[in-house]
């Protein structure tokens, strides 16, 4: 099984199979609009615009899990993106990351790529270790902008918590994608 077995829902009610993106890194995120992190926004935009035409792709899904830090329906997501930080990667349908509800996809990045979320994430470990100290030591995604690094067979290559930004981990995209 690899990345490109999922289908995910898109903001306009109907689904893609991330098998279309065969031969593609992907960077999948899980974002949101009302977080302390969402001007990582221009970095993963900015990267987009660099890195697109070498065969990067980035995946965002809003999440609501954290905080209520995405409370806005897909279109209003769609908006806030496109206007704030004229986002033109693919924002796809709300997803739940966690839980018992969280979707396929992120199930099986989770398995793949469990993380090491440590006291190295700052002021974020802080935070999580008040708020949901359960996580701490698991492989749940801790908190939005979380980020999965995918090669072009669809295999996942690596994890980054949420405090590492787009910018620290373009060595890592531009050796995927030589």
């Amino acid at each position: 099984m690899t990345v490109h077995d999922f289908t995910v829902d898109t903001p306009d009610g109907s689904s893609r199979s991330l098998g279309d993106y065969a031969g593609q890194t992907l960077l999948i995120v899980n974002v949101a609009s009302k977080c302390g992190l969402t001007p990582q926004y221009e970095g993963l935009e900015s990267i987009y615009q660099e890195l697109h035409g070498r065969g990067l792709e980035i995946l965002g899904f809003p999440c609501n899990q954290f905080g209520g830090q995405e409370p806005g329906t897909d279109e209003e997501i769609q908006n806030f993106c496109s206007t704030n930080y004229n986002v033109t990667f693919p924002v796809l349908s709300k997803v739940e990351v966690n839980g018992d509800g969280a979707a396929p996809l992120f199930k099986y990045l989770r398995a793949e790529a469990p993380g090491d979320f440590g006291p190295e994430s700052g002021f974020l470990y802080e935070h999580v270790s008040k708020t949901r100290p359960e996580a701490i030591g698991t492989d749940e995604v801790k908190w939005n902008f979380t980020k999965f690094l995918v090669d072009g067979e669809g295999n996942v290559v690596r994890r980054y918590e949420p405090t590492v930004t787009p910018e620290e981990i373009r060595k890592d995209l531009d050796a995927v994608l030589a």
